[in-house]
């Protein structure tokens, strides 16, 4: 019996090595290299000499003299056209993030640190879904009696009561109303993590959708190496990939991510299914994120907001409000602006806090916002609007924790660090949006009658807007500016900036 070839891959990025080193040839991560053994295909594969050269080395060396059998490729005209009809998952911030609802047979992937609300969040969705459709839920984590006893305090089964007794803990359905319309009619959970039972309970229950929870517990028995690893990774998404492309099975799959911030095995998943979905939040926060990273099928970096609740996540139908303080207490260093997440518009509340540093390097940190713009912005207030920013510590914060890294931002944040230098409230009725340009100038953003429609509806009075825009007859006053000082003048509004005014206190 031939000694079975071993190879080694990363886990990083995927790629493979013949023998290993500590650090990956492809990525550059150290100790990131496993062993592997190759498995043997029954099946002969043509040489990389083309068919020609393949039909050469069979009969002696003599080629065939009936030709190769033709392949069944077809062009665009001969490909039947199909409508294809988008499933609504009962979530509208999902089908937001999806481009519209769920892809029949199409494979999504959901990443997210733990306990975010991943499997919570598919558990509802699978109980919506099975109002009209067969579904699947494959548990690998957890047991059967672990996802009833959570999927009746989402209102997904009966509800449980578990009732301690002589240090024995008994789970007992209670007789509780049921509203049967809460309850998933054609839902069906296997607690199972080998692949080959999966792929047979699917070909004999045949649902419409499949959830995996997760693609990290799966292992195939052929493979020698651990669940969770390069290989296992890989050959389980691929024979799910297969399965929901022939027979045409929505999956929704689970992916652990690592301490990086990253899906494991990224190269693996990433490149092999439909639509990738970031589940993203604060643990001291309640609100979760949702966001696209790739969809074949819509549009990427949209984003979906739900709100943890006792009873499960729930929808947040105005984010607006939720990332906004009180407009009725406004505080000094302050500032509001309409960021862009894809087509959403969303209002921000920005804080600046500036304060004179004790060391000699002042202190920069930023909360929601990109630290590299932060920094360049305060270059600029102090080259170009005469702020000694090289003397004072500065830290900007997003209200509520949202990442608003886009330019858009930035004429806001300008605004709230001046605010808080000269200790000044910003008009509460203004927003701002604008790119700071390095002279001092302040640029045009994309999507500006979204964001404008969105201040109005809110009840924002006035705008800040970079100047050389034509806007359309809105509700809202629009004033225009080409520079920062500009804009510094116009959103304080009965205090005029001198030349004092922009020096530092002499207690400071």
């Amino acid at each position: 019996m031939a000694k079975p070839k071993t190879f080694f891959t990363c886990n990083e990025c995927g790629a493979e090595s013949p023998q290993w080193f500590g650090k990956c040839p492809a990525c550059g991560t150290y100790n990131s290299l496993e062993e592997q053994i190759s498995i043997q295909s029954s099946v002969d594969v043509p040489s990389r000499g083309g068919v020609s050269s393949w039909q050469s080395t069979q009969g002696n060396g003599k080629s065939h003299a009936k030709p190769a059998k033709a392949r069944a490729s077809l062009t665009f005209d001969q490909i039947t056209d199909r409508q294809i009809a988008r499933w609504e998952s009962g979530y509208g911030e999902l089908d937001r993030v999806l481009g519209g609802g769920i892809v029949p047979g199409s494979m999504v992937l959901i990443g997210g640190d733990p306990g975010i609300g991943k499997s919570t969040l598919l558990l509802q969705v699978s109980n919506q879904l099975a109002q009209k459709y067969r579904i699947l839920y494959v548990t690998g984590e957890e047991s059967g009696q672990q996802v009833k006893l959570r999927a009746s305090r989402l209102g997904v089964s009966k509800p449980l009561s578990v009732v301690n007794e002589e240090n024995v803990t008994v789970v007992v359905e209670t007789t509780f109303p049921i509203d049967p319309d809460s309850i998933g009619a054609d839902l069906y959970v296997l607690p199972e993590t080998d692949l080959e039972e999966i792929l047979r309970e699917i070909d004999s229950l045949k649902p419409n959708v499949a959830v995996i929870d997760s693609i990290q517990t799966v292992f195939f028995p052929a493979l020698t190496s651990a669940p969770g690893s390069v290989a296992q990774v890989r050959e389980c998404t691929a024979a799910l990939m297969k399965v929901a492309k022939h027979e045409d099975v929505t999956m929704l799959i689970v992916g652990h991510v690592t301490k990086e911030g990253a899906i494991a095995g990224p190269k693996v998943l990433e490149h092999l299914v439909d639509t990738v979905l970031y589940f993203e939040g604060d643990r001291f926060a309640s609100h979760r994120l949702l966001r696209t990273v790739k969809n074949r099928f819509g549009a990427t970096h949209e984003i979906g907001i739900f709100e943890m609740v006792a009873e499960g996540l729930r929808e947040v139908s105005n984010p607006s409000e939720l990332f906004l303080g009180n407009r009725d207490d406004p505080a000094p260093g302050t500032a509001i602006v309409v960021a862009c997440e894809g087509t959403r518009p969303i209002v921000v509340e920005l804080q600046a806090l500036v304060s004179p540093t004790s060391y000699p390097s002042p202190r920069r940190a930023g909360t929601g916002v990109d630290y590299n713009r932060l920094v360049q912005i305060l270059a600029v207030l102090e080259k170009r609007v005469g702020i000694p920013m090289s003397k004072l510590d500065s830290y900007v914060a997003s209200a509520g924790g949202l990442n608003v890294e886009e330019p858009a931002v930035d004429l806001g944040i300008a605004i709230a660090i001046v605010a808080s230098f000269r200790d000044r409230i910003v008009d509460p009725g203004t927003v701002l949006i604008g790119e700071v340009g390095l002279g001092g100038q302040v640029r045009s953003v994309s999507q500006m009658e979204l964001r404008l429609k969105e201040a109005a509806k809110l009840g924002f009075k006035r705008a800040i807007v970079p100047k050389g825009t034509k806007f359309p007859d809105l509700n809202i006053e629009i004033l225009q500016v080409s520079k920062v000082i500009d804009a510094i003048i116009a959103a304080i509004p009965h205090q005029e900036l001198t030349a004092d005014d922009l020096e530092p206190d002499e207690d400071e």
